[in-house]
């Protein structure tokens, strides 16, 4: 390589090879912390074209014996997510498999990518929400943080809101029409009709621990949790602890203090036992300050006001001119609270009237002007009074304020307005934008109430603001003139204008800023910055009718019926069922009950085969990355028909990409004999994905030999197997297409250069679909996709997908259709017609043909309806990429003969002879790969 690169030529293309050569040493290291390592450089290098090898080394970590290791796989999810997001359906199958991890290491980190990559995949948790609330306690501290925002977003969708149990009890109003009698029974039936689910109980129970944490940000996290989910009654926990973290540095008092401030507004009980905890300090930092000074306004009432106010007198005089304004503005909100003591703040106002501090008599002047708005009638002194302040004040705001208190109340002031008028007729070219503006007004409201004395007055004022500098006062200007100074082009507003000038205004509301921050999740950088942050996820109203709690129940029963008997036992089962064809039909009907106890043993199964797979998938990787130009040369001479082939090669690195990513078709038994394996039982086991791994522990001297012949194949099954979830075989779905289009298509050829080469139908179609788009996602439309491995009637190229769409809302969905495509060079689709309506409750399916251009990149597009676009991704499956062929044995060495050297691949597999039946074999190839049988003359040869 280096002599390439010292030669000028260009060795990008090799990177990836490079990169795997130099980290899968290390990721293969008996060292955990260095595999470890090996990982998080390797998820660290953000070049998108080694995306495949990092999925690889994710996939194998995910199942490594270390939790440390498994607990770095989680963390380069998220980082392979954010290089890629088109891996996105591959990954939530490791995060759905590390969900099950039962590893306390483990569990914060695979929430974190969970949060990442799908946080609307809430069905991922049912299964395993009771664990997680049961190893909250023992997790890291910042994984606590993550699970339970994770648990309070889940419990807000999964059970119904227990404050209406207190809604119910508080409620002491009584319906017009309603008796006594009748009344009693409604608040009973209201108390009986809620009793809390189980699982919400647990989770409040296991999270109460957690507010003795030395964390702030756990305790944070837990005292929102209670705040959003608990009942009423019980909220009243949180306040101590988050009293006590007011302890800790700036920082931290001022989040605390911001999620306090919100609550405070809603419930002031909880915090006025601690209201000394809230009294300012000389040393607290200004922002500290006013946010304290929030939450004593918000728990001011009638009995401690008092106490308050004398506080507040100090605070005025604080150097701090920041916060002295803020405290004026305080008492303000106070006295509009507190009808008792309005009188006495704003005597105490007016008396700051005459403070030396300029800022402070500001700020008085305006908080004054909002109060006398409230009750004009008795103030006039104090108008007259701040009328005098002209001459010494020269804050903007504050002189703007006393203009416009002196202008509503001009009837009240007679003598006084007119001269104030005149003093700043003097001052206007000088004055501040926002002043000019009132002097007109003022000047308007005279003329019309006193125009003998101030006609003259306000016309010089009127010429100034004609010619001012500012086009906001100019057109004030020539609007006020229009009005008050009626004339042949006057409109019919001008016998108006008293009414408009004069009219009567409401009062200011002097509202708390964390009013409207309570939709917010508390604790969360939106709550914090009063905006929706990127990545905020909103917390959902509870639902009227709670879900089926039933899909959090786990089967504990059958995974310890499985782990208890002795080996022989175990040994026995699985001969008799997993390879028997009689119970093949009752594998479809058992299918639920399976992929539990499978899942149970999933990770079991992934320690003993991760090595092997490893080892393969790296031979395989090799020849590809180094076969480059020569495999295409090949492909070109052998048409078509190679080129499909060439899927089906490629389908080997896909194999090991996808190996432990989804179960095989196994049943209870197979499960059965896999845990007992990862249990250190040595038990003879028939599945061959326990055979494989026995082979390699075998190696290591950890278990004894086991009886089976090897054999060698081309294919290996053990891969194939996992590309598809479903496991039985099934009678073939009613064709979309009638039957005459398929048998003229079935007589289509694959190359124009081959006679012998033919389409034939397909051996097994399976019935696995795929999800396209969630019914959560697609706010009620949910769609799923299948491959029916039918010839595509939109072209030769095309592979023909099958999309089944629900409407699962009470709505009718208008307009569905295929919007936006983004997909990659020379992809090509043939999308179906629109969809005019679609029922509620109804589905229907449609078909369309896509050219993957014989790989297994993402096809990309928006799913739209008459109000939405939605995002979603197709990728299909290498099997699903070839098409099955009739052709003879001698035919079929031909081709063969012209695919040798790197585009070959052989496997070893052992297992019991007796498992190797052709049935079995078909039945494995053709469920996960479209493909034909060719007649073969020998027994154990199968092509």
């Amino acid at each position: 390589i280096l002599q390439m690169i010292a030669k000028g030529k260009n060795a990008s293309e090799l990177f990836p090879a490079v990169v795997k050569n130099v980290a899968s040493k290390n990721i293969e290291d008996p060292n955990q912390l260095i595999r470890a390592s090996a990982l998080r450089v390797l998820s660290s290098i953000r070049v998108p074209i080694i995306v495949p090898i990092m999925m690889l080394a994710i996939k194998e970590a995910s199942a490594d014996l270390s939790p440390y290791v498994r607990k770095n796989a989680a963390h380069a999810i998220q980082k392979l997510y954010s290089l890629d997001p088109e891996q996105k359906e591959m990954l939530i199958e490791i995060i759905e498999k590390l969900l099950k991890d039962k590893s306390t290491l483990v569990a914060g980190s695979v929430v974190m990518a969970f949060e990442e990559v799908c946080p609307d995949r809430i069905d991922l948790i049912h299964k395993n929400y009771r664990k997680l609330c049961n190893l909250l306690v023992d997790v890291e501290e910042w994984g606590q943080v993550v699970i339970i925002h994770m648990l309070t977003r889940y419990a807000r969708t999964q059970f119904v809101s227990p404050w209406k149990e207190d809604d119910g009890l508080e409620d002491n109003e009584k319906d017009f029409y309603d008796s006594d009698e009748e009344q009693k029974e409604k608040s009973d039936k209201r108390k009986k009709a809620y009793t809390m689910d189980p699982d919400h109980r647990l989770l409040i129970r296991n999270t109460k621990p957690l507010l003795q944490s030395r964390n702030a940000a756990v305790v944070m996290a837990v005292a929102q949790l209670y705040w959003h989910i608990a009942p009423k009654s019980e909220v009243g926990i949180i306040s101590k602890p988050l009293v006590r973290l007011l302890r800790s540095n700036r920082e931290v008092q001022y989040i605390v203090l911001q999620n306090i401030a919100t609550m405070s507004i809603q419930r002031k009980g909880m915090f006025e036992p601690y209201l000394k905890s809230f009294y300012v300090r000389s040393t607290d930092p200004t922002m500290i300050k006013i946010l304290k000074l929030e939450i004593l306004t918000n728990l001011a009432n009638e009995a401690n006001i008092s106490t308050l106010l004398r506080e507040f007198q100090t605070y005025v005089k604080s150097q701090d001119k920041q916060f002295a304004a803020a405290t004026i503005q305080t008492i303000g909100r106070c006295a509009t609270n507190i009808s008792e003591v309005t009188d006495t703040c704003l005597n105490g106002l007016v008396c700051l009237l005459s403070n030396r501090d300029e800022i402070v008599v500001a700020e008085s002047v305006v908080v004054i002007k909002k109060l006398l708005q409230m009750q004009p009638i008795q103030h006039g002194e104090i108008i007259k009074h701040m009328a005098k302040l002209l001459d010494s004040i020269t804050v903007p705001v504050a002189r703007a304020s006393i203009l416009w208190l002196i202008g509503e109340n001009c009837e009240r002031v007679p003598i006084i307005a007119p001269d104030v008028l005149r003093k700043m007729a003097k001052s206007f070219t000088s004055e501040d934008d926002l002043v000019k503006l009132q002097i007109l007004n003022l000047g308007a409201k005279l003329y019309l109430t006193n125009s003998r004395q101030t006609k003259l007055l306000t016309q010089y004022i009127l010429n100034l603001g004609k010619y001012d500098q500012n086009y906001d006062i100019r057109d004030r200007t020539r609007f006020i003139r229009q009005l008050i100074v009626p004339n042949e082009k006057s409109g019919a507003l001008s016998k108006y204008a008293k009414k408009i000038f004069l009219a009567q205004k409401p009062a200011p509301l002097l509202e708390s800023p964390f009013k409207d921050r309570d939709h917010f999740q508390l604790g969360t950088l939106s709550h914090t910055l009063n905006t929706k942050a990127t990545g905020y996820l909103e917390l959902s109203n509870w639902p009227e009718v709670a879900p089926d709690p039933s899909v959090r129940n786990v089967e504990v029963i059958e995974l310890a019926k499985e782990w208890t008997p002795a080996g022989k036992a175990k040994k026995e089962k699985p001969d008799k069922k997993f390879y028997s064809e009689s119970e093949e039909e009752e594998d479809s009907s058992e299918s639920s009950s399976d992929s539990e106890s499978e899942s149970g043993s999933e990770s079991g199964e992934q320690d003993e085969e991760g090595d092997s797979s490893e080892d393969s998938s790296e031979d395989s990787s090799e020849h590809q990355s180094e076969s480059g130009s020569e495999s295409e040369a090949e492909n070109k001479r052998a048409g078509q028909k190679s080129s499909r082939t060439k899927g089906k090669r490629d389908s080997e690195d896909v194999d090991k990409e996808n190996e432990n990513s989804k179960t095989s078709d196994s049943s209870d038994a197979e499960s059965s004999s896999i845990e007992g394996s990862s249990s250190g039982s040595e038990s003879e086991s028939v599945s061959e994905s326990e055979s494989e791994s026995r082979k390699v522990t075998k190696e290591k001297g950890k278990k004894p030999k086991q009886d089976g012949n090897p054999l060698t194949k081309d294919v290996s099954l053990l891969d194939l197997d996992d590309f598809n979830p479903v496991s039985t075989p099934v009678a073939l779905p009613v064709p979309a297409l009638s039957p005459s289009l398929i048998a003229d298509l079935e007589g289509l050829n694959l190359s124009a250069s081959s006679s012998v080469i033919s389409v034939s139908t397909p051996v097994f179609v399976p019935m696995t679909t795929h999800v396209l788009l969630h019914r959560m996602s697609g706010k009620g439309l949910a769609a799923h996709y299948s491959f029916p491995r039918q010839p595509c009637i939109f072209g030769d190229k095309m592979v023909s997908v099958q999309i089944t769409l629900n409407n699962t809302t009470d709505r009718k969905i208008e307009n569905i259709h295929i919007g936006e495509k983004k997909l990659p060079m020379g992809m090509q689709m043939h999308v179906f017609n629109p969809i005019g309506s679609l029922e509620p409750g109804g589905s229907i399916t449609v078909s369309m043909g896509i050219d993957f251009c014989d790989s297994t990149q993402t096809a990309s597009l928006q799913l739209c309806t008459k109000d939405d676009c939605f995002s979603v991704n197709i990728q299909p499956p290498v099997g699903e990429l070839l098409l099955p062929v009739a052709m003879s044995e001698k035919d079929f060495k031909k081709e063969q003969g012209r695919l040798t050297g790197m585009n070959e691949t052989s496997t070893l597999i052992i297992a019991a002879p007796q498992n190797f039946t052709s049935s079995v074999i078909l039945q494995k190839v053709v469920n996960v790969a479209n493909l034909g049988v060719v007649p073969s003359g020998q027994d154990n040869v199968h092509r």
